[in-house]
């Protein structure tokens, strides 16, 4: 007799099982462990966030953290230089890139909340910039690639941003593409 093998879910082309009275992917986990698996999405000290912190500090600069007299309380502010460091997931904050798509249930509420997610995100940056305040915002897709070394990549925004640190720029964005609202809000379907 063979080695036994977990049981999977019958999928049809690598496309996962559909629930065929409503269309839709067929949630692998109960309704209690998704919810726990969403509180769990931390708003700040994200791993990332402070690996890119820990950078920052090696480097010499030193800031103060979600600073709450700030439109946004905005992730590292580093008041020397006037700038703010905003490290944005792309899910969340509704950039528009592949890691950004829309679930497939319920596609209609989360349109509505990542629009205003986004909405409030746009609207934050520009009274810190009217505040006097240099802004850079990092996005998760810049460092959130298949086949890329993530340490070697979190080096090589950390010297992005002591660059724009250092620097006059009132504001920029990494990666720099810009984001279009109508192309952002699509919802996550098969691919074929």
């Amino acid at each position: 007799m063979g080695a036994l093998t977990p049981w999977r879910p019958q999928t049809r082309r690598g496309f996962p099982r559909r629930n065929a009275r409503e269309n839709r992917a067929v949630d692998i986990v109960d309704k209690a462990t998704r919810s726990r698996m969403m509180a769990a999405v931390r708003a700040k000290n994200s791993k990332i966030e402070l690996a890119f912190r820990r950078r920052l500090f090696a480097m010499g600069f030193r800031y103060r953290l979600h600073r709450r007299d700030l439109p946004g309380t905005p992730d590292i502010v580093l008041p020397r230089h006037e700038a703010i460091v905003l490290v944005h997931g792309c899910f969340w904050h509704h950039h528009g890139c592949h890691l950004s798509q829309l679930p497939a249930t319920r596609t209609a509420w989360w349109r509505k909340k990542l629009q205003r997610n986004r909405e409030r995100d746009i609207q934050v940056a520009a009274e810190l910039t009217k505040e006097g305040w240099r802004v850079l915002t990092i996005w998760e897709c810049s460092f959130r690639k298949s086949g890329v070394d993530r340490e070697r990549k979190l080096d090589e925004l950390s010297q992005k941003a002591r660059d724009f640190i250092l620097s006059t720029r009132k504001r920029q964005q990494i990666p720099a593409r810009p984001v279009r609202m109508n192309e952002s809000v699509q919802s996550r379907g098969p691919t074929r």
